[in-house]
């Protein structure tokens, strides 16, 4: 079997020691608060996420850019020289413009590598979503499923790829002109939270709304139990926007709903949460649809 690398970008919020363990080549996204620009690295070398959300909490703005053919093309340059080929997995199309350059570097590279295989997917995911996915993209390759047995599996999961949010509350979608200030107004007088979830095109969809933090996240819950997989323990991922505290509350839900192989908690970075602020959660895992 040729070589090949699992490439992919910064928005997947997995922890630093596992992408080194599993030589994942990770892309950081940049983004800007405060005045000034940052490269989103897993291990928070340019910002942590601590620091950043404490900055969004005092009003502060974030936005994001997303990765350049040119960003793209000098990570593929490094592997193709070395005979590697390459898997990448990119951000939902839906929510972001980088998969589209993954796309077009793909094709500026391939006429020169001719000997090499560039294979790329819309992950339609976001956030430890994307981490999920990638998560089974390293397990299939554990397994030694070849480039291209390894995309195939990957295509085929893709639809099952559960993801469930909440939010603390609506300023950081209304600071970024995703929602009125009228309807961010009567969310919080009402402690409204809304529930949303990553639709099969990628797009971030909400879906109902709940009186009471709490009641928001046995909601993520409820949403597990009612689709997820129960034929055999799985991975459940976790992402938080520096509220450690109710990550752990669902995860012992979880537990309490489904047998589980492990739960991943992980702070939910920068990019993702330049859009979605603090307080954010969200529950990711495998289930009979999105």
């Amino acid at each position: 079997m040729k070589k090949y690398v699992i490439i992919t970008d910064s928005t997947t919020d997995l922890p630093q020691d596992y992408v080194e363990k599993h030589e994942i080549e990770v892309i950081p996204m940049k983004f800007s608060i405060d005045g000034n620009e940052y490269s989103n690295y897993l291990d928070g070398r340019e910002m942590d996420s601590k620091t950043f959300y404490d900055l969004e909490r005092n009003g502060k703005i974030a936005k994001t850019a997303q990765l350049t053919i040119v960003d793209i093309e000098n990570v593929y340059r490094k592997y193709l020289d070395l005979g590697y080929d390459i898997l990448a997995i990119g951000f939902s199309s839906g929510l972001s413009g980088t998969f589209n350059s993954m796309r077009l570097a793909k094709e500026e590279l391939e006429e020169e590598y001719k000997d090499n295989k560039i294979m790329i997917i819309d992950s339609l995911c976001a956030c430890l979503g994307e981490g999920l996915f990638v998560y089974y993209a390293v397990q299939n390759k554990l397994k030694g499923l070849d480039l291209e047995a390894n995309y195939n599996n990957l295509l085929e999961l893709r639809p099952h790829l559960c993801h469930w949010f909440t939010v603390l509350n609506l300023d950081t979608l209304r600071r970024g002109g995703r929602v009125s200030n009228v309807t961010a107004f009567v969310a919080d007088t009402l402690n409204i939270k809304p529930v949303l979830h990553v639709d099969d095109a990628g797009h971030l969809i909400a879906m109902k709304k709940v009186v009471g933090r709490k009641r928001s996240l046995l909601a993520l819950v409820d949403k597990l139990n009612e689709t997820i997989y129960k034929d055999e323990p799985q991975m459940i991922m976790i992402g938080h926007g520096d509220c450690l505290e109710d990550a752990l509350f669902v995860a012992e839900e979880v537990k309490k709903r489904v047998p589980v192989k492990d739960i991943l908690i992980n702070c939910i970075g920068p990019v993702i949460g330049a859009h979605s602020g603090p307080g954010t959660l969200a529950l990711f895992f495998v289930g009979t649809k999105r």
